[in-house]
């Protein structure tokens, strides 16, 4: 399995606005983005997120489409735009290439939902017919291993990954999975939200049950053992904060040894029917959630199984089915769980599902079109100018042995960088996109990508290939490569301008990046070495030092509210608040040194020193206006703080913040008890 560490959760990444509105709010704000964002009646030294990003926000109401709207979902939004451009002209296109052939048809079929609706649920007929004609438990692994081979999730999860102690080898994992709801929490809590959730997560299975044509009184039953079901597999599984040590996700194990987790189902049968490579190891994420699984597998009816498997079948393509399960889907998903006011427009949805099918070979016409050469360029001397400061960093640091340091920074030289894009693109030669064909389309890239990744067990490790696609507003670091990510989609303002101030870029993207190359270092990425395996290379001295200073940031964000009764969860958030913390001081660091190295004398611009607009850089990056509900979901299972405490959980912890706007001792952006590991 992975551990990436990634910049901002997908939810951020939504689009919300249409191409009209996109426009008119970049007009609106070209004259001056940054001063017209900011609310020059709150004092920095009291609340910066508000000074930095109070006017942005009461510009910027939530869509009705959408639960969340960010300088992320702004600059996502952009690129939806161009996506849908390159999309259109794709499907109308003569002499097309064989990609644009591929992109093309599979948006234009995916948009035409008047075809998608008069073909109603025969489509799913030969799948139900195949779950339908399951006649005992024995036929259960080949059912499985034909549903999971078209993305179709239940029970568990295979694939394939590094081996996190041979990282230069990929190996089969296994883990849990199954599960409806966003985590496993939700089926156990006892909290009236979260009774409330499960109460409407019931009606919204029976009611797309009723769609299928069964009566309520079948489809409230069916609801309730797809449940029953779903309950037993979230208790047998590990919550999210202990998921979170990687040593707890590693259990290499013979297929022999995972049988015996799961006597109650075959294995052998299971992977033969999904055709892996031979394998004599594997890593079993979370043995008690297959011991879990065998005693429900014991337990439950075959005409139960049937019926969770259904359920999933038709709740993983949803955007391939008539309108009324898209509605459906939508009013629990969308409104229910997120408080989304209306569904998105259709072709939003078709421009992030084509990304999400065939994100490469659209990313490499968006590439082609909208990332010069020179753009790669400017981020890469950004990335060394990080990597200088960061090396300075390491070599200060007062709590870190020398012993430590050294093999800290023969970690940090080994980081890989790859910006923009693939240096080999995906073919997608083998995969048939039919014009017409919605949800064969869907099943069939699914199937494509599943072999993709299984068909990698007994290889080598790729380093060279993405966990993103091109376009996508998003970064991470991978600890079993050891390298940084930066796709194309992020490299443009507000997280990076050319025509803007180095102040404001080293805030924007300098801290970005910083943020990624301090995941190298974070609680999970610290415990990997260079060559990304998971092995200490710390003193036991200073294990506790680091472990003292990140016990400090834990105690900071649990203060934190993240709506109502609900606070962020430190322990949870700890690796994303670690790379914050550290990202923008290495990034504040790479900025003086490039300043003292111009010989240029400093001036203020919009009234503000360099010092200055460094910060609002960092702050503005993080403004965001979002619902309750998705703010309550967002801190219960993400494992990134809210923008507010992004941009003011760090700045309490920083002396040249202080400085800067000179803050005095006891107002709320000078933390008593500051918080400092890199």
């Amino acid at each position: 399995m992975r551990l990436s560490r990634f910049l901002v959760p997908a939810l951020l990444l939504a689009s919300c606005l249409t191409a009209t509105e996109a426009v008119a709010q970049e007009s609106k704000a070209a004259a001056n983005p940054v001063v017209s964002a900011l609310d020059k009646t709150a004092d920095p030294c009291v609340d910066f997120y508000q000074f930095a990003c109070g006017s942005w926000k009461k510009n910027n109401p939530i869509p009705s489409d959408q639960p969340i709207w960010s300088r992320f979902g702004e600059l996502a939004e952009h690129n939806r735009v161009v996506l849908r451009s390159i999309l259109e002209n794709s499907a109308k296109a003569t002499n097309r290439t064989p990609n644009e052939q591929k992109i093309g048809d599979y948006y234009a079929t995916c948009i035409d939902e008047d075809a998608i609706n008069k073909k109603g649920i025969a489509v799913l007929k030969p799948e139900f017919d195949r779950i339908n004609g399951l006649q005992d438990k024995a036929g259960l692994p080949a059912l499985l291993a034909h549903l999971h081979s078209q993305g179709i999730d239940g029970m568990f999860n295979f694939f394939s990954g590094a081996d996190f102690k041979n990282a230069k080898e990929v190996i089969a994992q296994a883990d849990q999975g199954g599960l409806g709801l966003p985590d496993r929490d939700y089926y156990l809590k006892d909290d009236p939200t979260s009774v409330k959730l499960r109460q409407a997560y019931v009606e919204h299975v029976a009611n797309t049950f009723k769609l299928l044509g069964d009566s309520p009184e079948k489809a409230a039953a069916e609801a309730k053992a797809v449940m029953d079901i779903e309950t037993a597999l979230a208790k047998g599984s590990m919550d999210r904060v202990e998921r979170r040590e990687p040593e707890k996700v590693y259990h290499k194990l013979s297929q022999q040894e995972w049988q015996a987790l799961t006597p109650s189902f075959s294995f052998t049968k299971y992977l033969t029917d999904l055709g892996t490579p031979a394998f004599t190891s594997i890593n079993v994420a979370s043995p008690d959630f297959f011991k879990a699984l065998n005693a429900e597998l014991q337990s439950v009816s075959l005409d139960d199984l049937k019926t969770y498997l259904r359920w999933h079948l038709v709740h993983s393509q949803t955007l391939t089915l008539p309108k009324a399960f898209v509605d459906e889907n939508f009013n629990f998903y969308g409104k229910t769980l997120r408080g989304t006011k209306e569904l998105q427009a259709r072709w939003k949805r078709c421009v992030a599902g084509t990304d999400g099918d065939l994100g490469e070979a659209l990313g490499q016409v968006f590439v082609e079109k909208y990332y010069p050469p020179e753009a790669k360029e400017r981020t890469l001397k950004m990335v060394n100018q990080l990597e200088a400061a960061l090396r300075q960093d390491i070599s200060d640091l007062p709590w870190m042995s020398e012993t430590t340091k050294k093999q800290a920074l023969v970690k940090l030289d080994a980081i890989k960088n790859k910006i923009g894009y693939p240096s080999k693109w995906r073919d997608y030669s083998t995969l048939k996109i039919e014009k017409g064909d919605a949800l064969g389309n869907s099943l069939r890239a699914n199937a494509f990508e599943v072999h993709r990744q299984l068909d990698k067990i007994g290889k080598p490790l790729d380093k060279q290939e993405w966990q993103m696609t091109p376009p996508t507003v998003n970064a991470y670091y991978d600890p079993t490569e050891n390298d940084i990510n930066f796709p194309a989609g992020i490299l443009q303002p507000p997280f990076y301008d050319f025509k803007a101030d180095d102040a404001l870029n080293f805030g924007g993207m300098g801290a970005v990046i910083g943020h990624e190359l301090t995941h190298g270092f974070d609680d999970q990425g610290a415990l990997f070495d260079p060559e990304g395996n998971l092995k200490n290379w710390w003193t036991a001295e200073d294990t506790k030092a680091f472990k003292d200073r990140t016990q400090c940031i834990v105690d900071e964000y649990d203060q934190f509210v993240a709506v109502d009764d609900v606070h962020v969860r430190g322990k949870l958030t700890l690796g994303e608040n670690t790379a914050d913390n550290g990202g923008l001081r290495i990034a504040y660091m790479a900025l003086m040194k490039s300043m003292a190295d111009s010989g240029k004398q400093p001036e203020k611009i919009d009234g503000f020193t360099p010092e200055q607009r460094f910060f609002i850089g960092w702050g503005q990056i993080w403004c965001q206006n979002q619902t309750d509900q998705v703010a309550r979901l967002l801190a219960q299972n993400n494992e990134h703080s809210p923008g507010n405490y992004r941009a003011n959980g760090v700045v309490q912890n920083m002396p040249e913040f202080q400085k800067a706007w000179g803050c005095k001792t006891g107002q709320p952006m000078v933390r008593a008890n500051a918080c400092h590991v890199w």
